[in-house]
């Protein structure tokens, strides 16, 4: 038997709304607070619970760096053997008899090829430098950074002297004075006879990214000098802190 004026069952959260729906009303304690994860949301760890990159973790990132300029500055050492085995001056030879002579003997060409050399790679050192410094001047460049650009420049100088001489006129003098017969010209194998001029590309680009990354480089902000400490510490009672009469702090 059915009891007139019932109202029929409603469930618990019906309940509840319309309890939050009633101007006035008292909220309800046991309610979660608003933004209150639900269940099976996946929550991020605290910092300090987020374990540290271990040494190999770190380590791969700057191998990729280092690697990278390596391979720039050897890619740039061919470009720099084209250049050389072009613009370098030529030695002119001319076949007497049985013997081979050279056309200009008072000439200064072998010493104009390593003049040609060294700004080449000098060019070669600021290019590859101001490159490696834009490409990685957001990460604040690194140890990585500089090793890539040593090591790839005495590479890249080595790789430009090498291919440079096979580009460049034949050393078979004897064969070329075959080709052209008695009283023919041609020229000599172009040569590097400094061989400290290797060391100007790797030289001239830690002297350039130095001084790039000293005048642009990525900055870290200076740590607060230790007399602007915040209120509250050193002995500084903080606010709202009770504090001791006057007059017993004068006496």
């Amino acid at each position: 038997m059915t009891v007139p004026n019932t109202p029929p069952d409603r469930s618990d959260a019906d309940t509840d709304a319309d309890v939050r729906a009633v101007p006035g009303a008292a909220p309800d304690p046991f309610a979660p607070p608003a933004g209150a994860p639900e269940a099976g949301d996946v929550l991020p760890l605290p910092a300090e619970l987020v374990p540290a990159p271990t040494a190999g973790q770190r380590l791969v990132p700057e191998l990729r760096v280092g690697a990278g300029a390596v391979l720039a500055c050897l890619l740039a050492g061919v470009v720099m053997a084209g250049l050389w085995a072009w613009l370098a001056p030529k030695v002119p030879l001319v076949v007497d008899g049985d013997r081979i002579l050279y056309g200009d003997p008072e000439g200064e060409q072998r010493a104009g090829a390593d003049a040609v050399f060294v700004l080449i790679a000098l060019g070669a050192g600021i290019l590859t430098a101001l490159g490696a410094f834009l490409v990685t001047r957001k990460r604040g460049g690194g140890i990585a950074v500089a090793v890539g650009l040593a090591v790839g420049g005495l590479l890249g100088s080595i790789g430009a002297w090498r291919i440079g001489t096979w580009l460049g006129p034949s050393d078979n003098l004897i064969g070329e004075a075959r080709r052209v017969g008695n009283g023919g010209h041609f020229d000599a194998s172009i040569e590097l006879g400094a061989r400290g001029a290797l060391l100007v590309w790797p030289m001239a680009a830690m002297v350039v990214l130095l001084a790039l990354s000293a005048m642009f480089g990525k900055r870290e902000e200076d740590p607060p000098p230790y007399w602007g400490t915040p209120a509250g510490t050193y002995g500084t009672p903080p606010a709202g802190a009770p504090t001791e009469p006057e007059d017993r702090v004068q006496g």
